[in-house]
């Protein structure tokens, strides 16, 4: 006679068959379920700032679900085991997925709100960071941001619980995952999960291998954090030269200062120290806008600059702003600037007939 245990189990058995034999009647309408939740997410973002490199999905495959039907809960050592899914054609959020890739960290929460503040179009059930690697445990690891999204009364889905028959009402109502990660992430997971889950087997297991899934991990991290620094720089560069926008900004010695250790940074002051000095120089050339500055301090001009007077020490910003000023207004920068001081005077038309000297030689 059968133990109650092993009776339970063909019970689970029968119970898993049976949906999964269901489940794969009905891969037919979760594709047509998949394809409009695909076309409904990308119009979300037909006129949104941010805009994801691309879109993929796919449907739960049938290996895949019977792994995830068939799996048990247990209580403790002394209690039954149960399905954890006793009605997975119902209770697998996964069977639709969605993956949404972006370029850049910031833009995951974009996404995120951008499908969240769309209520009219998915009911948003769940909102987590998937991880294995945590800030809080000081590890590196999986990294993704899962939302469960709940359709309203959609057509492909009432046909998919149609094909399910009775023991589903055609709601149109679902739920399915999107997932948002950046290009790196995305590079990481599909390896890892190449690896380790499609794979299996001890044999070919070996700890280098999570060590260096870990390392992996860790510098793509790093990378994500140069490019974020990479973007951030470019829009405040594009920033200083739009004369319509940011860089209409009038400048003030700390403006000055921000935007010399934006664009020179090799070439600073302490931060603590005052830049109204610039703010006269510029001033006397009707410099005083952002854009005029950026322009002014031009990376190819500064190269020209230096190689013109092939500085014997590296200048300053005080003594390399008055170099480049010379070198755009000339004569005029001398008039305007030294005054009675003859010891200035001099110096100027000095580095001045270099300048020109190096022009005439390179047809500048």
């Amino acid at each position: 006679m059968d133990s109650p245990k092993s009776a339970k189990d063909d019970e689970f058995s029968e119970q898993i068959s049976a949906a999964v034999a269901q489940y794969g009647k009905v891969t037919g309408e979760l594709n047509t379920v998949l394809s409009a939740m695909k076309a409904k997410i990308r119009r979300l973002f037909s006129h949104a700032e941010v805009q994801p490199l691309f879109i993929t999905g796919r449907v739960k495959s049938k290996e895949s679900f019977q792994a995830k039907a068939s799996r048990r809960l247990q209580e403790n050592p002394d209690s039954a085991p149960v399905l954890e899914f006793p009605n997975p054609l119902r209770e697998v959020h996964d069977m639709v997925g969605l993956r949404i890739i972006v370029m850049l960290p910031h833009e995951i929460q974009q996404v995120a709100s951008l499908i969240k503040s769309h209520r009219e179009v998915f009911d948003c059930r769940s909102d987590r960071e998937k991880d294995i690697g945590s800030v809080e445990s000081g590890t590196y690891g999986y990294s993704s941001r899962h939302l469960l999204l709940k359709t309203r009364n959609e057509p492909t889905v009432r046909k998919f619980q149609e094909a399910l028959g009775k023991s589903v009402v055609p709601s149109g109502n679902f739920v399915f995952e999107v997932q948002i990660r950046t290009i790196l992430q995305h590079a990481w997971s599909e390896m890892e999960h190449d690896i380790r889950f499609k794979h299996p087997g001890e044999a070919a297991w070996n700890p280098q291998i999570d060590r260096h899934f870990t390392a992996t991990a860790a510098m793509l991290e790093t990378v994500e954090d140069y490019f974020t620094d990479i973007d951030e720089l470019y829009h405040r560069l594009n920033g200083y030269h739009d004369e319509s926008g940011a860089g209409a900004e009038k400048l003030s010695g700390e403006k000055i200062g921000e935007i010399w250790q934006t664009l020179l940074p090799h070439v600073d002051r302490k931060r603590d120290d005052d830049w109204s000095w610039a703010a006269e120089l510029l001033d006397a050339h009707g410099i005083d806008q952002t854009w005029q500055l950026a322009g002014l301090l031009d990376a190819e001009v500064v190269r020209e600059v230096r190689a013109a007077l092939d500085h014997r020490y590296s200048p300053g910003p005080d003594r390399l702003l008055d170099d480049v000023l010379l070198w755009r207004f000339g004569k005029d920068h001398i008039e305007k600037t030294s005054g009675s001081d003859l010891r200035r005077q001099g110096s100027l038309r000095r580095r001045l007939i270099q300048m020109n000297d190096y022009r005439s030689k390179h047809e500048l």
